[in-house]
């Protein structure tokens, strides 16, 4: 597990008037109860006030739910989801959409999306990064703190 490298960013300034939404899918709930709280915790201690929570099937529904919550005027998006590896292709072509969805929608929007999707191998593996009493990683609190540093950063310059 890498978290060699990551920036140490527990709470964000400036952060507390942003319009956020969290797009979370329910499959896996133990791991998607940590990465949840992992992310109230981060938009809590950075004092974000106005929070959004939308829970959609799976990781696949990810990418709808945040174009529709971009074009609603959100902030920033965090989007948590959980994929494990079975005995089919179907991980490998839940994850590309994933990630190339929310891509995609963060880059037409400007919106800045955290991705908090673990593509894990197994069981172990997702509840290591859930942010859980035992867990070595917090990534739901990682994808929350991406989310809320990047719209702070842009909201600096005029864009369109």
């Amino acid at each position: 597990m890498s978290g060699e490298g990551a920036p140490t960013l527990s709470t964000v300034d400036g952060a507390a008037d942003l319009r956020v939404a969290v797009v979370a899918a329910q499959w896996h709930a133990t791991v998607m109860d940590g990465l949840l709280g992992g992310a109230r915790r981060a938009l809590a201690d950075s004092q974000v006030r106005d929070v959004t929570e939308v829970r959609v099937p799976g990781a696949f529904e990810l990418p709808v739910a945040a174009a529709r919550l971009a074009a609603a005027g959100f902030d920033a998006i965090v989007a948590l989801g959980v994929v494990i590896r079975g005995g089919t292709p179907h991980f490998d072509y839940v994850c590309t959409a994933a990630t190339d969805g929310l891509t995609e929608v963060a880059v037409r929007t400007g919106v800045p999306i955290g991705f908090g999707v673990l593509t894990c191998d197994n069981d172990e593996q997702a509840l290591d990064r859930a942010g859980l009493p035992g867990s070595k990683e917090d990534k739901g609190h990682e994808a929350a703190v991406a989310a809320l540093s990047t719209a702070v950063a842009l909201s600096r310059f005029d864009l369109p």
